[in-house]
């Protein structure tokens, strides 16, 4: 894949350096400023989100989500490990509210949890429900449209909403698909 970019890379510079060489500089530039912006906004966003998912761990927040999720948690993933039903709620909240970033984290001590217990279909149905992760608010894709000057940012949301609906439900399905089918 590297070669691949790295390719496609020194093929637009040559293109570019031989149809518009006045240009060339002024592009390098304005896509690296667009590039730094984007990491800073993204930074910023997940350092909030970070900070206010460790501030409900230190608060006793996420314990009372997952109790309140455990029975959902419970079920879907089939464990009963405080500590993992934790960890899984706390990634579902994270990922209904739009903040896959902040979601990783937790799915990754989750599965250290479940890996203790054995739990390998758990392990694997995070994996596809994080991949696809469902999100209620789209949050991470509405600041990045705001920062980038969207004069309706949360426009998004209902397409979201509806995709991701879709993209997890069907995921899921296939994944106990399969599993039943190659038991």
């Amino acid at each position: 894949m590297n070669v691949i970019f790295t390719a496609v890379f020194i093929a637009s510079m040559v293109a570019i350096a031989i149809s518009a060489p006045d240009k060339l500089l002024s592009s390098l530039l304005g896509g690296a400023e667009s590039a730094a912006k984007m990491s800073l906004t993204l930074f910023c966003i997940y350092a909030v989100w970070m900070g206010l998912s460790k501030l409900a761990e230190k608060s006793g927040l996420s314990k009372q989500m997952a109790r309140g999720l455990k029975p959902i948690t419970r079920r879907v993933f089939k464990t009963d490990d405080e500590t993992a039903n934790e960890n899984l709620a706390m990634n579902v909240s994270c990922n209904l509210l739009g903040l896959g970033g902040a979601a990783t984290p937790f799915a990754v001590k989750a599965i250290g949890e479940l890996e203790k217990q054995g739990n390998s279909f758990a392990q694997k149905l995070l994996f596809v429900i994080n991949a696809t992760s469902i999100q209620i608010l789209p949050t991470t894709v509405i600041a990045l449209r705001a920062g980038a000057g969207s004069a309706a940012a949360a426009d998004i949301f209902l397409p979201s909403l509806i995709c991701t609906a879709v993209s997890t439900g069907l995921a899921v399905a296939l994944y106990l698909a399969g599993n039943k089918l190659w038991r």
